[in-house]
């Protein structure tokens, strides 16, 4: 089994995928206005209108209503991604901190509230586990 993707529920799809756009640098892939996907090397980011979720029953999926998902992307440089991304984040959580777990991590929320970290390894056995 692998996982492939992680969607993500809005009401304001083009809002979302600018932002992951620029957050991961990555152009999204709008298959129509109320579906998109971002590619990214080892899993696809969708993002879809809660439209979308009639197709699955009513009630669903809410947008905007995350507390327990956390969106993770592993990146070269945490530091250099905190200062980078000053401009696009209004909501920060967690400058960069060093984890118990030997990732160097920044967390803060998307436009709809969903948290996500970005983190780099950085003791040898974090560098370990992703090798």
């Amino acid at each position: 089994m692998d996982l492939v993707s992680i969607r993500i529920i809005t009401d304001d799809v083009e809002r979302l995928v600018r932002f992951y756009e620029s957050v991961t640098g990555v152009a999204a892939v709008r298959y129509t206005p109320a579906f998109a996907e971002l590619a990214l090397g080892s899993c696809t980011l969708a993002i879809g209108h809660t439209d979308t979720t009639r197709l699955f029953g009513s009630d669903s999926a809410r947008p905007a209503d995350n507390h327990s998902a956390i969106v993770e992307f592993r990146v070269e440089d945490v530091d250099r991604e905190h200062a980078r991304l000053q401009p696009l984040v209004d909501a920060w959580v967690q400058e960069p901190t060093t984890m118990p777990w030997g990732n160097r991590s920044i967390l803060f929320r998307d436009p709809d509230g969903t948290l996500v970290n970005l983190f780099t390894p950085v003791t040898p056995e974090a560098i370990a586990r992703f090798s």
